[in-house]
C-alpha cells in the first residue's frame, strides 16, 4: 500500500519518480467528504466523517514525508497546490453556510463538489498509468495501492447503493473502474518491469599480494 511507497522513500531519502498528485487529490477529497458528512450539511453520515477524518490525518503524514525528501521544484509545486486547496475549502465552507440555509441545498452543493473532486482523486493515478504504458514498467505504480484503491471503490459503491446516496456512488463507481484498470496494467507490464540490481564488493588477493575489490552485480 502507500506505506511501502513511503518506507522506500524514507529508506532512499529521495522521492525518485513518485508523484504527489494522488496524495494531494486525496487530501482535498477527504476534506470535502468530512464537510459533507457533518450534521448541518448531511445528517446521519458519521461513517463518512470518521473514515475520511482518519484519511485526512494519514494523507497529511504522507505529504509531510514526501515534502521532506522532495527536491525544491516539487516542494514549491506542493506548497502551491496546498495553498490553493486551503483557500478553496475556506471559500466552500463560507459560501455553503452563508448562502444555503437548508440541509437539502447544503447536501446538494457539497455533494456535487465531492463527486467532482472524488472523481479527480480516483483519476489522479492516470499520470502514473501513462508512465507505466510508455516505460512498460510498474515500478512506480505499487500493486497494493492499486488493489486497495479498487477494493475501496467497491466497498464505498456498495455502501452508497444501500443508502441510495448518488453523491457517494458516482465517484466511487469511477474509483472501482480506475482501480480495475490499474490492476489490468499491472498484470500486463509486471513481467516487463526491469529487475533492480545491486553491487556487492568482494575482496580478492592478486598475485603480488595486493588486496583489491571486485564488483559483482547481483539480480534480486
Amino acid at each position: 500500500m502507500c506505506r511501502t511507497v513511503f518506507w522506500r522513500i524514507c529508506k532512499q531519502k529521495d522521492v525518485e519518480e513518485f508523484k504527489p498528485d494522488p496524495y494531494l487529490a486525496t487530501l482535498l477529497n477527504c476534506m470535502l467528504w468530512v464537510f459533507y458528512g457533518l450534521p448541518f450539511v448531511h445528517p446521519n453520515s458519521i461513517l463518512v466523517v470518521t473514515i475520511n477524518g482518519i484519511g485526512l490525518v494519514i494523507e497529511s503524514i504522507y505529504l509531510i514525508i514526501f515534502f521532506t525528501y522532495a527536491n525544491k521544484q516539487k516542494r514549491l509545486r506542493m506548497l502551491a497546490v496546498l495553498a490553493i486547496e486551503a483557500v478553496f475549502m475556506v471559500i466552500v465552507v463560507c459560501t455553503v453556510l452563508m448562502a444555503a440555509h437548508t440541509i437539502y441545498r447544503r447536501s446538494m452543493i457539497v455533494g456535487i463538489l465531492c463527486v467532482i473532486f472524488g472523481s479527480l482523486m480516483y483519476a489522479s493515478p492516470l499520470t502514473i498509468m501513462k508512465k507505466v504504458i510508455t516505460t512498460k514498467s510498474v515500478e512506480y505504480m505499487p500493486f497494493f495501492l492499486s488493489l486497495v484503491s479498487f477494493l475501496n471503490g467497491v466497498c464505498w459503491t456498495s455502501y452508497a447503493l444501500i443508502r441510495f446516496d448518488l453523491y457517494v456512488t458516482i465517484p466511487n463507481g469511477l474509483g472501482t473502474f480506475f482501480g480495475l484498470v490499474q490492476l489490468i496494467l499491472y498484470a500486463c507490464y509486471y513481467k516487463s518491469t526491469p529487475k533492480k540490481e545491486k553491487n556487492v564488493e568482494l575482496p580478492v588477493v592478486s598475485s603480488n599480494a595486493a588486496v583489491g575489490n571486485v564488483s559483482v552485480t547481483v539480480e534480486r
